[in-house]
């Protein structure tokens, strides 16, 4: 099958003064398609052209196809991305995300000093998740193109960290970008959805 770049779920305006129109025009528009175009043209006439994302992802990795690899994780994460991010998101989450977080962190203040922790200490390019594994959640952090999925994780939100990402609004001021994330945009309404998803089907 061939893959194509799915709309974002708000228009390229609506997170700003958060992220600027023209950063997502830019990181959704040309370096999510190139992702897609790229894996596209790396499985043309081959076995993963039959498969989905995650399929592609892990027999990639697990064969040392890193040139598909790395555009099959990299298409993966960013529309995990865009479901991350609302224009009505930050903020401390109730119900049972609100529950989970007090379990696995302490509180949401803890939660929110080890996210920051974890994003400002990752080297160079990569990505922050929260994840759920084994009845919590969990704070980690891939370089590059990996992602938790490799290892069987439940993804419930992630951050970009990649230059890419932030660079013309925030220029080197990754620490504000991260915090913006969290008091503006992180959208627990998505994740609250995915975990019970993932509890549903368990």
């Amino acid at each position: 099958m061939a893959f194509k770049l799915d709309e974002l779920p708000y228009a390229y305006d609506s997170l700003e003064p958060a992220i600027s129109s023209r950063t997502l025009e830019i990181h959704h528009g040309k370096h999510h398609q190139g992702y897609i175009d790229k894996l596209n043209k790396a499985i043309s006439d081959t076995d993963y052209a039959d498969y989905d994302l995650p399929k592609i992802i892990q027999a990639s990795h697990e064969a040392g196809d890193d040139k598909v690899f790395r555009n099959a994780a990299q298409a993966w994460n960013h529309a995990f991305l865009w479901q991350s991010m609302s224009p009505n998101g930050g903020g401390v989450p109730t119900g049972p995300m609100a529950d989970l977080i007090a379990t696995s962190f302490g509180d949401y203040s803890d939660f929110t000093d080890k996210f920051r922790s974890a994003a400002r200490s990752q080297f160079g390019s990569g990505w922050v998740w929260l994840t759920y594994d084994s009845g919590l959640l969990q704070i980690e952090s891939t370089g590059n193109a990996d992602t938790p999925i490799m290892n069987g994780k439940q993804p419930l939100l992630t951050l970009d960290v990649w230059e890419h990402a932030y660079y013309l609004d925030y220029q080197n001021e990754r620490v504000q970008y991260i915090d913006v994330f969290l008091n503006e945009l992180l959208d627990w309404t998505s994740a609250a959805a995915k975990l019970e998803k993932n509890n549903e089907a368990a």
